[in-house]
């Protein structure tokens, strides 16, 4: 014969195994909508950019299983992304060891065994920390660009937009005085001749640069041409 206190406990463990079995369904449809969601999701070990989870479509669209792709690290980028991208990911991983909030790009990269490129925009975003509050996972998200072929006109102009966004913020680092000495740089003048046109002693017009240099993390007058040219600057 049953006891309340008998009857108390199976009524606990019916309970815990209802309640197991709904945790169960639950995680199994988290599951199904992380791998059949259009975009590849995958979190990585920032320190050594090694993958540790990925969602069926990242492995669908690669051609690489997680196992392979977690044993190959770093590796595995290398395979996947388009030799001028490829700097994009170590890039992106010393901005996260500085504690950088979010990075964002677009980049190529083509599946196992083919030939083709395809055009991703993704973005990465701080997962986890450790107990300095230093990143120690990136969670990233990758949408595949010729997937969005009905919206042509849309994604064009999206992409133009971008820039022009991207340019202004640049831009509105500077100062009008930096912006005029930017401007006259590109115009091939060095720092002489640059100080003559705005009256300037030729030390003010160095410190001046370096500080467009600084601001817009450039190493050389060479790369702060090349970027002032893509902001519009001929």
């Amino acid at each position: 014969m049953l006891t309340d206190s008998d009857m108390g406990q199976n009524y606990s463990l019916n309970s815990l195994q209802k309640e197991n079995e709904l945790l169960k369904t639950r995680i199994q449809w988290l599951e199904n909508i992380l791998d059949n969601v259009p975009a590849m999701l995958y979190t990585h070990e920032n320190s050594v950019k090694t993958v540790n989870w990925c969602n069926k479509r990242m492995e669908d669209t690669t051609g690489y299983k997680l196992a392979e792709i977690t044993a190959l690290g770093l590796g595995f980028f290398q395979r996947v992304m388009h030799p001028d991208d490829f700097d994009l990911a170590v890039i992106a991983q010393q901005s996260f060891k500085e504690n950088k909030s979010l990075f964002g790009g677009v980049l190529r990269i083509r599946r196992r065994g083919t030939d083709d490129w395809c055009w991703l925009v993704g973005m990465a975003i701080p997962f986890t920390r450790d107990e300095e509050g230093k990143v120690k996972e990136v969670i990233c998200a990758f949408l595949d660009l010729t997937l969005a072929m009905d919206t042509n006109d849309q994604l064009a102009e999206a992409m133009r937009d971008v820039l022009r966004r991207h340019n202004d913020d640049l831009k509105n680092k500077l100062t009008p005085r930096e912006l005029e000495i930017l401007k006259l740089t590109v115009q091939g003048l060095n720092n002489k001749e640059i100080a003559g046109v705005l009256n300037l002693s030729r030390y003010t017009v160095e410190t001046h640069r370096k500080n467009i240099r600084l601001k817009l993390k450039v190493r050389n007058t060479t790369e702060l041409i090349a970027l002032a040219r893509k902001v519009g600057y001929q």
